[in-house]
């Protein structure tokens, strides 16, 4: 089995990588550091590949499917694990605000340039994607930007497409699905002065990378589609179906892929 994993040289995306390799299946890791991302491979207990790529810019996305769909004539599980939870605002080449090309854009967009290899995919959420608050015109470009919530906003963003592309690929037998693997003890959110002393003391007590891994690796053998887990529990997803639409036709448009 071909796996494909964002992000997958740190934290969650380096456990699952290395839990499917364990299991005898084909790894690519998708990560931005071309050092990072080899020592990773390197270090995986099984066939792996590296394709370098930067996510938060849109050349930088169609560059990394382009690559994949060399390495991979087909993709039997695309895990979308690449994330920021950012304390300041910064943007991007395009002109967007980096965890929105991230967290949102670069998903619709790997998905939309790779579908016709795709089998399943496994989309890591936050369920913090409930507080979001997300307005296309003004999330898209950071001008609602706030070092907490944006990444909520974004994170629902993402979780806004899923039952669209649930809908749209039910009749090629493409499934897909998110899942909240917990509270991790991993890079995400890291930041300076008072606020990041704290978050490290409160992370001594959050889920291992490992722990975070095991209901994405569950996933990737799973059936369902349109989705959201909680762990290993499934639990409905609260989206709205208009805000959906809206995020779909801009990002078609950002992404150039509409």
């Amino acid at each position: 089995m071909n796996v494909v994993v964002t992000g997958g040289n740190r934290g969650i995306g380096y456990a699952v990588c290395a839990e499917l390799a364990r299991r005898g299946h084909r790894v690519v890791v998708v990560a931005r550091d071309a050092a990072r991302g080899e020592q990773a491979v390197r270090s995986l207990p099984g066939e792996a590949e590296l394709v370098v790529g930067d996510l938060s810019a849109v050349a930088g996305m169609r560059s990394v499917a382009e690559r994949l769909a060399e390495v991979c004539p087909r993709i039997d599980v695309l895990v979308h694990n690449a994330g920021l939870w950012p304390s300041k605002l910064t943007r991007t080449a395009d002109g967007l605000e980096e965890a929105f090309a991230v967290n949102h854009l670069a998903p619709y967009t790997l998905n939309r340039l790779l579908e016709e290899r795709l089998t399943r995919v496994v989309q890591v959420s936050a369920g913090l994607y409930v507080k979001g608050k997300a307005d296309p015109a003004r999330t898209a470009y950071g001008l609602d930007f706030h070092p907490l919530r944006t990444y909520a906003d974004t994170k629902l963003c993402n979780a806004a497409l899923l039952p669209l592309f649930a809908e749209r690929w039910r009749t090629r037998g493409v499934t897909i699905d998110a899942v909240h693997p917990g509270v991790i003890n991993t890079g995400l959110g890291a930041r300076g002065g008072p606020v990041g002393l704290l978050l490290r003391a409160a992370k001594r007590f959050w889920k291992t990378p490992d722990q975070g891994a095991a209901p994405v690796v569950a996933l990737t053998a799973g059936s369902t589609t349109g989705r959201y887990y909680d762990g290993l529990k499934e639990i409905p997803l609260t989206v709205d179906r208009d805000l959906g639409l809206r995020l779909w036709e801009q990002a078609g448009k950002l992404s150039g892929v509409a």
